[in-house]
Formats: C-alpha cells, structure tokens, sequence
C-alpha cells in the first residue's frame, strides 16, 4: 500500500549505490486533500520545488561527479514522492556510471514523472535541471520579500492548527498585501522529526488581521503533515476565513537529507516563484 506507514519513513534501510528507479515510493494526495476539504478539482494552481544537495554519479571512466539538482514537481500531479525515498533514489546513482549530464537529466525525468502519476497517463512532467560545479558560486541567498509578521509582539498559546484564529476586515476596502514569516514549523507525518520552514502570503481581498495570521502560523507548531500538506492547508483555512480575491501560499522548509521541498500554491495562473534558497536553507 502507497501510505506514509508503508514507505522507509523511520526504518533502517540499506543504502543502495546501482541506479534503481524502484526505490521511488509515491503517495496520494488526494487522502490529504479530503481531509482538508480541497475538491476533486483543486482551487489552486502551483508546484513544488525540490532541491537536491546531496547528488553524485560516476562518469565513464569511474571518476565521481556532484551537482545541484532543481526539481519541480506540478502540483494537479496525483502523488507526491515521499522525500526518504527520493533521497534512497538518488543515492542509488552513487556508483552508477553515466555518459553525460544529458544522461542523467533523463534518467531523473523519465523516472520521475510516471512515479508522480502512479500508474496514470503523465499529464505533466516533472521539470529537471542541474547546476554543475563550475556554476556553485552563481547560487543566491535570499529571504522572502514581504513585511514580516514576525515583528509583532503578541502572545501565543496555541500549537495545532487552528483556522478560528483567522479573520479579515470585510467592511473596508480591499487591499494587497505581501506578508512573510519565519516562524512556520511542524513535524513529519511518521517521524514526529520538526520541518522548520519560512512562508510567504500573498493576496488581495479583505485586509488579513496580522496578529491572527501570525498566530495561526504559529499553530503548526506541533502539528504532524507534510511540507505540502501545510501549505495546501494554509491555502484552504485563508480562502475560507478570509475570502480572498486572489492568494498564494509559499514556503521553503529548511533541507534534510540533503533535501529541501517548497511548495507553492496559487489561486491564479501566474509565473512560479524563483527557487532561491534563503539562509536557513
């Protein structure tokens, strides 16, 4: 069965170093979006962008070769990749001996895409590029533009998500707003091990109460979901509480095992953001 409890998730496991696609374990999103009421037909568009830190093949001649991987996985995909997985997947090229980038930049791509569909026609490929050695010293560090919520001085005393703690200002005028914080954290889904990760909102539509929207972040604290779980979360409990006109919802979460997933979810088309790490990352 394709459920968090089946995958390697807090299990010892033998680290394979031969290429071995079926190391790969997608899991439904459809379970999760249930739970949170998000419809069979999403109101969201987005992705989610993966970074590999931790990638490395050998070339013809056995010599080892490293490289930053970008993944981007569509968000209308029926699965997710379960990260411990991916991270086993990856390790099996290790030893694996590779022609070219080419070569495994279609590896990635041709083992990706199907396992994200699982066994349905691939509607949408997964995006797949590298960034070699010569280009390491090009790769920004920045934080989310935004005002920062984290800059209010309030009380909290709540740590599992609580959408009441939300509200907007429906009787003026609406507003635009871009806000940011660092202070986003939950825990794996099987693990209980903390996600540490830095969120961007983004809307237009009744003006958003800060102290409330900060607080509901703050909610997720001991909260167990996955990274792209929480986002879509997000998205719901504002679009419900807060009826905006437009939203979208980003996070970066902080990398582990060499790495990271943010997700981005938005109610209308528009180009994605960049996948540029911040500091934390």
């Amino acid at each position: 069965m394709n459920t968090p409890e089946h995958s390697q998730l807090g299990k010892a496991s033998a680290y394979v170093d031969q290429y071995d696609a079926s190391l790969l374990f997608p899991i439904p999103r459809q379970t999760k979006r249930d739970e949170i009421g998000v419809p069979a037909q999403p109101p969201f568009f987005g992705a989610d962008l993966w970074t590999a830190y931790e990638l490395s093949w050998l070339n013809t001649r056995g010599k080892p070769q490293v490289a930053l991987a970008r993944i981007i996985v569509p968000a209308e995909s029926t699965h997710i990749i379960e990260s411990k997985s991916f991270k086993l997947y990856l390790n099996s090229f290790n030893n694996t001996r590779l022609d070219d980038t080419a070569e495994l930049q279609a590896r990635l791509r041709q083992d990706l895409s199907p396992a994200i569909w699982h066994g349905q026609p691939v509607k949408a490929s997964v995006g797949v590029q590298l960034v070699l050695p010569d280009n390491f010293d090009r790769e920004p560090v920045h934080e989310l533009d935004g005002l920062s919520l984290d800059r209010l001085d309030l009380d909290c005393d709540q740590y599992h998500p609580n959408p009441e703690l939300l509200s907007a200002a429906f009787n003026e005028a609406p507003t635009t707003e871009t806000l940011t914080s660092n202070l986003l954290k939950s825990n794996c889904l099987v693990t209980g091990q903390p996600d540490w990760g830095s969120v961007r909102i983004r809307y237009t539509g009744p003006q958003i109460d800060q102290a409330g929207l900060l607080r509901y972040i703050v909610s997720f604290r001991n909260h167990n979901e996955f990274h792209e779980q929480c986002v879509e979360r997000i998205f719901m409990d504002i679009t419900r509480r807060c009826q905006p006109l437009r939203l979208e919802v980003y996070a970066r979460y902080t990398r582990r095992g060499g790495l990271d997933i943010n997700p981005w979810r938005t109610s209308h088309p528009q180009a994605m953001p960049s996948n540029v790490r911040t500091a934390r990352q």
